[in-house]
């Protein structure tokens, strides 16, 4: 049975000023005030990270690891304490917690561990004391003892985590857009996706929604936890849990993701070496191709010094990015595959590789066609219906 316990998770734009952090301190003691226990999760600070690492580089060019998550770790204990103080100012009771305080345990691997343990004695205790935790996202401590981060979006993963570990009734995912929507709203004139399925809503965090960590989502199918994706500025969500696919054969969202980097490897005997230096390396890798006299990988402009350090021969193009359609039965349309392919060659796109399986069809282009194409798919493919086609 479940306990009376909510997780609450903060992103960075929600708490990047005192007045926000005030807004947050009332959204939480709202829970409180409703008779829920309550465990926040936070990130740190509007552009804080972005700017730690900055700095971290103006001192060294290399990849200290192990220093630099001791300096991004800051970043979230900064945000957890202002939060605290703003709570108990309000008359109720509040702690704040690190990741290692908390009982995040990870695997011993700086910048991108994963979670393998949560022990969060410490923070029933203060749960049972009617004290709301506040808990830094992103971080934890490793087997050895050595403090970790997740990796970006880590936050997330922490709060669905922690849910888990403390049979809460639900997890909440704030952030400045009031659910997830078909495609960003900077760039187009989208709709919100009321609900999701976890396998739906795992497409789009990998394929480039910014919303939700697909590790947290990932998390969340396994431990079978509903996860609510909300403003902390205005009412309205979307409800992520084990749903049949609610746009059944249709086109439900158009992602970007940016920042890619297409890494071309000479031979089959290099393109080996390289697949064995990023299992050894763990970075993720988006989309591979490998066939006669064509090798090449797609993966995250974040793990290009790593890939720097690899001592084999491999060329790489820095501006590429990849555009999804999302749906269901995408496989088994040609209609949609054409349409795609029309829209290409009629605005002369170029397109370095393309993958498409039951739920999604993706291509991988250059950086400077990323933003037109995403508003030409949104417009061909859902804008005219304002629903899913």
């Amino acid at each position: 049975m479940k306990q009376n316990i909510v997780v609450m998770k903060f992103g960075g734009s929600s708490l990047s000023d005192p007045k926000k952090i005030k807004n947050v301190a009332s959204l939480v003691a709202k829970r409180a005030e409703d008779g829920k226990k309550v465990v926040v999760v936070v990130s740190a600070q509007g552009k804080t990270t972005l700017n730690l690492m900055k700095s971290a580089r103006e001192i060294s060019p290399n990849l200290h690891k192990r220093e630099l998550d001791m300096v991004l770790t800051a970043g979230e204990r900064v945000s957890m304490a202002l939060l605290a103080m703003a709570i108990n100012d309000l008359g109720l009771e509040s702690i704040s917690f690190t990741g290692s305080q908390c009982g995040i345990i990870t695997t011993d691997e700086h910048s991108n561990a994963r979670i393998i343990d949560v022990r969060p004695f410490r923070v029933q205790d203060e749960l049972n004391r009617n004290k709301i935790v506040i808990v830094a996202g992103f971080q934890g401590v490793s087997y050895k003892r050595e403090i970790t981060t997740l990796g970006r979006g880590g936050s997330d993963t922490t709060a669905v985590a922690l849910t888990a570990a403390l049979d809460a009734e639900y997890c909440e995912i704030f952030s400045d857009v009031d659910g997830i929507y078909s495609g960003d709203p900077r760039e187009v004139d989208p709709f919100k996706l009321t609900s999701l399925s976890y396998d739906e809503m795992l497409e789009l965090a990998f394929r480039g929604a910014k919303v939700l960590n697909h590790r947290a989502v990932a998390y969340a199918k396994d431990k079978k936890i509903a996860i609510y994706a909300r403003s902390s500025l205005k009412e309205g969500s979307t409800t992520i849990r084990k749903f049949k696919p609610e746009y059944q054969n249709a086109i439900y969202a158009v992602t970007r993701h940016p920042s890619l980097v297409m890494v071309t490897a000479p031979s089959a005997e290099a393109f080996l070496e390289l697949m064995e230096k990023v299992q050894n390396n763990d970075l993720t890798i988006k989309y591979l191709v490998a066939a006669e006299n064509l090798f090449k990988i797609f993966i995250s402009y974040q793990f290009l010094p790593e890939l720097k350090n690899i001592k084999i021969i491999f060329s790489h193009n820095l501006e590429v990015e990849s555009i999804s359609l999302l749906g269901n039965s995408i496989s088994e349309s040609t209609n949609i595959i054409l349409k795609a392919e029309k829209i290409l060659l009629k605005n002369d796109i170029k397109v370095h590789a393309m993958e498409f399986s039951h739920s999604h069809l993706t291509y991988y282009i250059s950086g400077s066609e990323g933003k037109n194409l995403e508003k030409l798919f949104h417009r061909q493919f859902i804008k005219p219906h304002q629903n899913p086609v």
